[in-house]
């Protein structure tokens, strides 16, 4: 058997040596060829063809970075669904690189807490009844036990059942900060953030927000404002797949849940601000320690 391995690893060897002789003469090729057309020697062509793809790269990296910037202003429409400009939003809270395993990790912690294990068995040493030995240690024929609330007995203790228990996970408020700014620039690299005007001369009535969550075409949404208003709380209070939150308490479960995210201008600035303070405080201490 292994001289059958050392076999198939020499063809394996024999098969990428020749490929990669096939991608070189074609290579060979194509530079000759150039060289041909423009009456060039071999060494200048193969420098043009590598100056024109460091161009097409710079090109490349122009773009990206040119989406980038433009990715960072979001659509915002009217109560009647009707654009309405756009929203700037800052790229250290929306634009910054996903971390997926610290977002596993912030939705294990906050469903973990919302979770209570409440079922409960009772031990032998919990049930009700008699201690006294049910019979003679000897010559009854029968096995030797003790107590009747043994776990073999009919209403006997449970060996090794449930018990009650509470169960609190935590996080450290730099991974809850960090795993908040995954999830929203998440949101909106899936383009499901939006913003909205005019949430204050909202009626109350719940036709109002359902048609305009229709007319943006989305299944489900959550509305971040800086204060829940009672008209807009009453208006949303009926759609199942409406809610409705401040700025202050968005967190990642939240946001992760949600198909889309929908913004005040209000909302923004506070929770930018939010975040921002976190960072403002980290570096005047590293200031005090560092004097």
């Amino acid at each position: 058997m292994p001289t059958v391995k050392k076999v198939t690893s020499n063809k394996r060897q024999e098969t990428s040596k020749t490929e990669k002789k096939v991608k070189t003469e074609k290579v060979e090729a194509e530079i000759s060829k150039q060289a041909i057309k423009q009456s060039l020697p071999v060494a200048e062509a193969t420098g043009k063809l590598s100056s024109n793809a460091a161009i097409k790269s710079k090109k490349a990296q122009s773009l990206n970075s040119s989406i980038a910037k433009s990715s960072l202003s979001v659509p915002v429409y009217s109560l009647l669904g009707k654009a309405a400009g756009s929203l700037d939003l800052s790229k250290s809270v929306f634009g910054v690189e996903v971390n997926k395993a610290l977002l596993n990790q912030a939705l294990r912690v906050y469903l973990n807490n919302q979770k209570g294990h409440f079922s409960n068995t009772k031990t032998r040493g919990e049930v009700e009844g008699s201690t006294r030995k049910i019979y003679k240690q000897k010559g009854t024929g029968r096995a030797r036990h003790g107590g009747i609330r043994a776990n073999i007995f009919v209403g006997g203790g449970i060996a090794l059942g449930p018990k009650s228990r509470q169960v609190i996970l935590e996080l450290p408020k730099k991974m809850k900060k960090a795993s908040l700014i995954s999830g929203l620039s998440q949101k909106l690299l899936d383009k499901q953030v939006f913003g909205i005007s005019g949430l204050e001369k909202i009626s109350g009535k719940t036709s109002e927000l359902a048609k305009f969550i229709k007319a943006i075409e989305k299944k489900s949404a959550l509305i971040v404002t800086d204060k829940v208003s009672d008209l807009a709380q009453r208006a949303a209070s009926n759609l199942k797949t409406v809610g409705l939150i401040t700025a202050a308490e968005l967190n990642t479960l939240e946001v992760i849940k949600a198909q889309s995210l929908i913004f005040t201008k209000e909302a923004v600035e506070e929770l930018e601000s939010r975040i921002m303070k976190h960072e403002s405080r980290k570096k005047g201490a590293t200031k005090l320690s560092s004097n």
